[in-house]
């Protein structure tokens, strides 16, 4: 699976530059250098799009875990995590979890754990937004490793209003667009709602140079 990554990385970072008629970067700079390049103007662009909708509207569009989505998106977007159902549902579920054990632990009103301190309450809120967060995932197969991370940021504190999740979600599908329109410039058929299940698995396994 792991070539297969790597053949898909290079054909989404290529379909891009001859979209913008920047072939010769390919021909001048080698395929780790020109796909790092490609992440690196991707994932600011992504990231900085959902900034600026937060800086305009003074909402919290843009959160910690939607790095850790960007990522996936436009380095493994044929994944299943990477799809727009996987991504969708998986960030719904960490936020909604996040959201339960929050009122589960009484802390729904209380500051967050990196403005006061870690009590025994809020142990308990993260343990069981992660763990439920995990379970649902692994139950409705919808896993996206980043929502782990947006159930801590929920049931730490950091977005702990209810009102706050239609913006979460808004912020998700934001960067899923950004998402589709970049994989289909590059002729990477990413899909509408999920990936075919012969689509490369989110590799883990190192590559090669």
């Amino acid at each position: 699976m792991g070539i297969k990554n790597e053949r898909l990385r290079w054909q989404l970072a290529s379909g891009v530059l001859r979209a913008f008629h920047l072939e010769r970067l390919a021909s001048r700079y080698s395929r780790r250098t020109v796909m790092a390049g490609f992440n690196l103007v991707n994932g600011g662009v992504s990231i900085a799009l959902v900034s600026f909708i937060a800086l305009v509207t003074q909402e919290a569009f843009i959160f910690p875990s939607l790095g850790a989505t960007a990522f996936i998106l436009f380095y493994v977007p044929m994944a299943q995590p990477a799809s727009p159902r996987n991504t969708l549902c998986g960030h719904l579920i960490g936020a909604l979890m996040g959201l339960l054990a929050l009122y589960l632990f009484g802390l729904q009103d209380a500051p967050s754990a990196f403005v006061s301190h870690v009590d025994l309450p809020r142990v308990g809120a993260a343990a069981v937004s992660l763990g439920l967060t995990s379970c649902l995932m692994v139950l409705l197969k919808v896993a996206h490793p980043p929502a782990g991370a947006t159930a801590l940021i929920v049931s730490l504190g950091l977005m702990p209003n209810p009102s706050q999740l239609p913006v979460l979600m808004a912020g998700v599908l934001v960067l899923l667009i950004h998402a589709f329109l970049m994989n289909r410039l590059s002729g990477i058929p990413y899909p509408l709602w999920s990936s075919g299940t012969s689509a490369p698995a989110l590799s883990l396994s190192p590559e090669r140079p």
